[in-house]
């Protein structure tokens, strides 16, 4: 997947967070948010939420296209394969995040993903277990009001730390649970919340 660009979409009401960087309004405007069942997009989030963490997101989006690259399409078991030499390379490469731990946490959880898609069937099929496979709808009305962290992210991140997975703290399984649909927290007055809603009455797993 690439990063998509912004579509021209102006004098339209955003979430507070997706406003002034071109790559983070098309980020908000196609993606985020929007259920997904697709596991290598759901190894994609969860590798970059994970690299994000004590960083920006829009620093995440810079960088994103070249992390598709260098991490073969964020396919988790060419990931999970990479050797001393291939995650030395990584580290060199400042076009990602050059961070030696979480670089060898991406390996180990492509591993770990891996054994949740054999164990599973799909990754997708663990995962959405979390939130009985429907997208919770909220209805924050500003960015304050988004939590850190909830109840299901800290039962998430604790059974992923459980299988071997690494930087899947409360607050980033979060995060991710945001990217990937698994909640709605686009802000009651955005353009995006009422059609993610829509697509979230529509999804199966």
């Amino acid at each position: 997947m690439t990063a998509r660009k912004p579509s021209a979409k102006k004098g339209k009401k955003r979430c507070g967070w997706a406003g002034g960087f071109d790559l983070a309004i098309a980020y908000h405007d196609a993606e985020w948010g929007v259920p997904s069942k697709d596991d290598r997009h759901l190894f994609e989030m969860l590798i970059l939420e994970g690299a994000q963490a004590g960083l920006s997101w829009n620093t995440i989006l810079r960088k994103r296209a070249e992390y598709q690259r260098v991490y073969r399409g964020f396919d988790p078991a060419k990931v999970a394969r990479f050797d001393a030499r291939k995650r030395a390379q990584l580290h060199a490469n400042p076009g990602i995040v050059r961070n030696r731990l979480k670089i060898e946490a991406s390996v180990d959880n492509a591993r770990a993903f891996l054994a949740v898609q054999k164990d599973y069937g799909s990754f997708a099929a663990y995962l959405w277990e979390f939130v009985d496979g429907v997208p919770r709808q909220n209805q924050f009305r500003s960015l304050r009001a988004l939590p850190a962290a909830t109840d299901v992210s800290r039962a998430l991140s604790k059974s992923l730390k459980g299988r071997g997975f690494r930087f899947v703290g409360p607050t980033i399984t979060y995060a991710f649970m945001q990217a990937v649909g698994m909640v709605n927290d686009h802000e009651v007055g955005c353009f995006r919340h009422d059609a993610v809603a829509r697509l979230g009455k529509r999804f199966r797993v």
